[in-house]
Parts: structure tokens; sequence; C-alpha cells
């Protein structure tokens, strides 16, 4: 299950309409894959590819200078990275000054899923810190899709992770607001 999907239910749970789906392009096989998941109050009618995202979540660094993952985003959006990095020290600063501080954040989430999982798989924890962001879903609507999905200590190492991601990215929100003011 991709984190599109995952971030889908969580948003039904939590009494959105969502909707997820993936893109393949004509790339080889190994290539990075593109999801896309869509998030309203309302029934969603579209079919399409976003292409202003609101926001970003990336759960790989390496591929912020080999593939243009920031086009169209929206100059108000938030980005997410699954990283110890900092903005700066991954090549982004000078284009990090068009954004706003409190919406770019990072958070380890292969390093929590690690702790809390034994598997560096990030879908969960950005799921978590996902929640932190603009009040799309709560965190409590993630821990019902990740119950929804996963039992026993599988879940509960899930809803560890999630929770962990949730607090370093409010930490950050946090910091970036009060120095920013």
């Amino acid at each position: 299950m991709t984190g599109a999907e995952m971030l889908s239910i969580a948003a039904f749970l939590g009494g959105r309409h969502a909707q997820a789906f993936p893109s393949f392009g004509s790339e080889r096989t190994g290539a990075p894959v593109v999801a896309f998941c869509r998030l309203d109050d309302k029934e969603i009618r579209l079919r399409e590819p976003i292409m202003q995202p609101d926001a970003l979540i990336i759960q790989d660094a390496t591929l912020l200078h080999q593939v243009d993952v920031f086009s169209g985003l929206k100059k108000d959006g938030y980005i997410l990275i699954n990283t110890t990095r900092t903005f700066e020290a991954l090549g982004l600063g000078e284009f990090a000054r068009d954004f706003r501080p409190e919406r770019l954040l990072t958070v380890p989430a292969s390093e929590l899923a690690m702790k809390h999982v034994g598997r560096p798989v990030p879908n969960v924890p950005l799921l978590g810190a996902f929640a932190a962001l603009g009040g799309l879903i709560s965190l409590d609507a993630v821990q019902a899709a990740i119950r929804e999905k996963f039992k026993g200590a599988v879940a509960q190492g899930n809803m560890d992770a999630a929770r962990e991601a949730y607090e370093i990215v409010m930490e950050q929100e946090k910091k970036a607001e009060a120095h920013h003011a």
C-alpha cells in the first residue's frame, strides 16, 4: 500500500473525501514512483494528475536533484522530506527562501520506522508528520487508518512511529514560527 493510499484512508476515516492514485510513466523499472492524493470536504469528481500540489511528501531525498519534484508546488505549499538533514544541507537553501519556513519540514521517517517497526519503511511516519501540517488530517485519523491496515504489535509500532513523527514536526513548526515572528 502506498503512502498516498494510506493518506486517503486516513482522510476518509476523518470525514473527508479522498482520492489516491499512482502515476507510472514510460520510465524503466525501478524509476521513482509519483503518487497523488486529493483531499476535499466535498465529493471529488476530477480524475487527472495534480499539477499544482498544495503539499509534497518526499520519501527519498536522493531524488531532490535528479527529478523536478517541486514542479508546480504552490508558493504557500508544504514540503515534508524524509531526511535527518536540513534544507540547507540538502542543497535547497536558496530554493527554500521562497517559502514560509514553517512549511518546510524534515522528519527522519525511515529511522523512526526502524526504531518502532524494525523496517525502514517511511510511509506511516510521514503520514504522522503530515497530520501536523495544516490540519488536513488528524493524528487520530492516521492512527485509525493504521489500525485498519495492521494488527497487534505491527499496528502499535506504526502508531508509535506516526506519533513521534507528528511530535517532531509540531516542534519544528513551533521553532520556525518563533524564529519567523
